[in-house]
């Protein structure tokens, strides 16, 4: 489990701090993503170390070819992944945080989620990131629909949403 952070633990110097408004991009989108928006999202000078993480549609899962997938979400999805980018902010020393997921039909390859965190460290930047795609994952409702090549379907979705 990540270690909580703690600014006590820092120099005085600001750029080992949290910035005051770190989240700079959160977006549930019908609309192809860029990891190059999300990666210029969380540019900060201050940063020593961003983490990226992209999610992309794969052409199977449980051992079956999947044929076609979607996205969809609850009307408090945006507001569930504030909190969600809030909690990280508060939890770790965020310079800049961006997360951006898919909704709609996706094609094998597509992105369907791209998050990234920068923080004044790598081992800050990892941790924060990885929280904030699990934390996504847990309690934004967004759920997958998987029509599989057989014919059969699958509901997948946000375990706390």
């Amino acid at each position: 489990m990540a270690q909580m952070y703690d600014a006590a633990d820092r120099p005085d110097h600001p750029g080992e701090r949290a910035a005051d408004d770190p989240i700079r991009l959160l977006e549930i989108r019908g609309t192809p993503l860029s990891v190059d928006e999300v990666f210029a999202a969380v540019g900060d000078d201050a940063a020593g170390g961003t983490a990226l993480f992209v999610g992309t549609v794969r052409d199977h899962d449980g051992g079956t070819d999947v044929a076609r997938l979607g996205y969809s979400s609850h009307p408090s999805a945006q507001a569930e992944l504030r909190k969600v980018a809030e909690k990280i902010a508060a939890d770790h020393p965020v310079r800049a945080l961006a997360a951006v997921h898919r909704v709609g039909d996706l094609e094998v390859g597509d992105l369907a989620v791209v998050v990234a965190v920068s923080c004044p460290h790598r081992a800050e930047a990892f941790d924060a990131c990885r929280r904030l795609i699990d934390d996504l994952k847990h309690q934004v409702p967004i759920w997958k629909h998987q029509t599989f090549s057989d014919g059969t379907e699958e509901w997948v979705g946000a375990e706390g949403g």
